[in-house]
């Protein structure tokens, strides 16, 4: 399940209640958090083209934490 940035989230992820971490290129502020399972990559990708994406892709990076951080490319 995808969960939108917001305050109450924000806490959750600093405190290790979710594995990745959401982000957009060139915006520091996350868009949202997730489990990181297969489910989520795919309603990700289904959510970019439908908003008209076409080359729409996530760049994965481990952390040291052992959580994840997903770019989204071509997602708005």
């Amino acid at each position: 399940m995808i969960y939108p940035h917001s305050n109450e989230t924000q806490t959750r992820w600093d405190r290790g209640d979710f594995k990745v971490q959401l982000n957009q290129p060139n915006n520091s502020r996350p868009i949202g958090f997730c489990d990181g399972s297969a489910a989520d990559e795919s309603q990700l990708l289904e959510r970019a083209e439908s908003e008209g994406a076409e080359d729409a892709r996530i760049e994965k990076r481990k952390l040291k934490s052992g959580r994840e951080s997903w770019t989204l490319y071509g997602v708005s």
